[in-house]
Parts: structure tokens; sequence; C-alpha cells
């Protein structure tokens, strides 16, 4: 299992799916550029780059759009699920 700051761990996420309580959805936009900042940030470990552009996992996505915050080019908007 494999720690990250503040004590949590990504890959423990990877077993809690989501399920229906989501309101919030980060959708990312043809403005990305793969960077890779929102995979940084992603506290679940959701988020992978596929062909140069991010890609979220939306059945482990929590809805918290840290981001969408974070994204340096502002290529991640939110809908509400």
């Amino acid at each position: 299992m494999s720690v990250e700051a503040g004590g949590v761990s990504k890959k423990a996420t990877e077993e809690n799916k989501t399920g229906s309580w989501r309101i919030f959805r980060p959708n990312v936009t043809d403005k990305c550029i793969g960077c890779g900042t929102c995979i940084d940030f992603c506290p679940e470990g959701a988020i992978k780059i596929e062909d140069k552009r991010a890609k979220i996992n939306y059945d482990y996505c929590k809805g918290c759009l840290i981001c969408k915050e974070q994204c340096p080019i502002k290529a991640i908007e939110s809908e509400q699920d």
C-alpha cells in the first residue's frame, strides 16, 4: 500500500466505489494538454492520462472538484450529477 501526503493511501481508495451519492462531476474538456496536475491532486487516484488527455474514472471519483481547482489551464469543468 502506498501512502501519499497527508497519510491517505490512493491505492486503498481503489476498493471504494463512489455509488450514487456524488453531487458534482468533473468534465475534462478539449483544452486538456495532459500535464498530469490533476493526477497529483486527486485524493482518490481516479484520474489517468490516456492519449495525452486526462481521463476520469467516475466509478471512484467522489466529485470533490479539486482537479478542477488545480488545473493550470482550466480544462476541467463541472456539472451536477
